[in-house]
């Protein structure tokens, strides 16, 4: 499931390259670049600070990049909500079927980070995995 996640992932962001300014790069510095912040790069970063568009639209991939692995394995579509404030409060909801599969809450969503490639892949694999469990104990 952890191919699954982060080829889902990748597949997102590389989507919204419209210029092919990452054509040369590897799919792992992209998602380095993009998550990846250890933790003298968050101590650069403010506890209280304003969240841009971009880094909204990057958590959503992660929640996007879920519910399509989802699709991918049970064929059901999933829809994502996200609501954010510009202070970096807010919620993704992640429903399929009749059903949140997933319902994360954020606050601080600025410093929203993993601290190596291999955390990300791990939560991803981790959500994957949860999300099927959901699913499963529901269909039955």
């Amino acid at each position: 499931m952890k191919e699954l996640f982060i080829n889902t992932l990748i597949g997102q962001v590389r989507a919204l390259d419209q210029f092919g300014t990452w054509t040369n790069r590897t799919d792992e510095d992209i998602l380095k670049e993009k998550y990846v912040k250890t933790k003298e790069d968050l101590k650069n970063i403010p506890v209280i600070a304003d969240i841009d568009e971009m880094q909204i639209q990057d958590i959503r991939l992660i929640y996007q990049s879920v519910a399509l692995a989802f699709e991918t394995k049970t064929g059901v579509m999933c829809s994502v909500v996200m609501e954010m404030s510009h202070e970096g409060f807010g919620r993704a909801v992640v429903i399929a079927d009749k059903i949140v599969i997933v319902n994360k809450f954020f606050k601080d969503a600025h410093r929203y980070s993993f601290r190596t490639y291999e955390k990300l892949e791990e939560e991803g694999e981790k959500m994957l995995k949860s999300v099927m469990e959901i699913y499963e104990d529901y269909k039955k």
